[in-house]
């Protein structure tokens, strides 16, 4: 007879929000996740008083009530809204793209004068048929050379025109001077940092870190009578079709002795000859006052066996390969893959955590 209800494989926001849901339920929940630490992607470390965003900035934003309320039942959040800046070359941006953009690039002043401008500069493409027609079309050359040329490149490894417009589109353009990234009603960082907060929503979950599901795959599957499986979709199912297509990051992280660096939490890097994307300085998440400070260099890579996937490439092939896999997958009865490498889409936190608490319902 097995030992848990449920083995969750992956310790990360969906795992820990599902786990948490079973367990609240009176389900037996055991967690194993391969890295040495919880929280997965959102893991955040303690550096001389400042939680460090170790696997990139990652900022909770929704417009769900619910799902809201559900995370701050774990930790009391703070008010922090990202305002990103773009660093070309030698000038700084408002970014997203918003009035004070366009009144840096070409000094207009109201919203009116603004579509006028955008009027005059963008081109005439019917049907947009990849990322950069769509910017094109939208928002003309200067804005697309300046902002997004040269930072997709570098994110992607790949030409614009080899890119879907989807990947562009959640990228506001606003003609107001609203610099907030996000549209949601809610946002903000969790006070004391992600893992913090994991390590709550866990409790009452056996949990087992530096543990590989797929060392000794057939005994992790006899302790439970169900399988949430949170990793790559193709490495479950051993890469029979072929792999999906990730892009991968390394970050170079240093405690500089000054108080700030750059005045911002993330400045974005477009110039395509800084061969990073984004700098990071991470005590502006929490407000910190400190008198050091922990920044981060972000450069994207390729992806390969021994880095983590962040990215999925969402373009035609690689989402035919995944439905070969979630065919596959819907096979095995005790079996959910889940998660944003299980349905290989770009899940934003909240939507991870959505997932997660509709599945536990669906389960109980």
């Amino acid at each position: 007879m097995a030992k848990y209800d449920y083995l969750v494989i992956g310790c990360g926001i969906f795992g820990a929000a599902f786990a948490q849901q079973m367990v609240n339920r009176g389900r037996k929940v055991a967690v194993i996740e391969k890295r040495g630490h919880i929280g997965g992607n959102c893991y955040t470390e303690t550096v001389d008083g400042i939680n460090v965003h170790k696997y990139g900035p990652h900022i909770f934003h929704t417009s769900n009530r619910r799902i809201w309320d559900y995370v701050n039942q774990f930790a009391p959040f703070n008010n922090f809204i990202n305002r990103p800046k773009v660093r070309y070359k030698n000038r700084i941006y408002s970014f997203p793209i918003n009035l004070m953009t366009l009144h840096q690039l070409w000094g207009v002043e109201t919203p009116a004068e603004a579509r006028q401008k955008l009027k005059e500069v963008v081109e005439e493409i019917k049907n947009p048929g990849n990322l950069k027609e769509w910017v094109l079309s939208q928002v003309g050359r200067e804005i697309y050379e300046i902002f997004i040329k040269g930072y997709t490149n570098k994110q992607w490894g790949r030409n614009p025109r080899e890119l879907p417009a989807d990947i562009i589109k959640r990228i506001p353009i606003r003609l107001t001077f609203d610099d907030n990234y996000y549209d949601d009603i809610y946002q903000g960082v969790p006070i004391g940092g992600y893992t913090k907060m994991i390590r709550q929503m866990l409790e009452g979950a056996e949990v087992r870190l530096s543990t590989d599901y797929f060392t000794d795959r057939g005994r992790w599957d006899a302790i439970a009578e169900r399988v949430v499986y949170t990793g790559r979709i193709d490495e479950y199912f051993a890469y029979e079709y072929g792999q999906l297509e990730y892009r991968s990051l390394r970050f170079d992280t240093k405690v500089i002795d000054e108080k700030d660096y750059q005045g911002n939490a993330v400045v974005n890097y477009t110039d395509e000859h800084v061969p990073y994307t984004r700098v990071i300085e991470h005590k502006h998440f929490e407000f910190g006052k400190q008198n050091t400070t922990v920044v981060t260099w972000e450069y994207p890579e390729e992806y390969n066996a021994d880095k983590i996937p962040y990215y999925p490439v969402n373009d035609e092939r690689n989402n035919n390969l995944y439905k070969l896999y979630a065919r596959e997958a819907k096979k095995v009865s005790n079996l959910f893959v889940v998660g944003r490498l299980g349905t290989y889409k770009y899940l934003d936190m909240d939507d991870a955590v959505n997932e997660a608490l509709i599945l536990a319902g669906d389960l109980s």
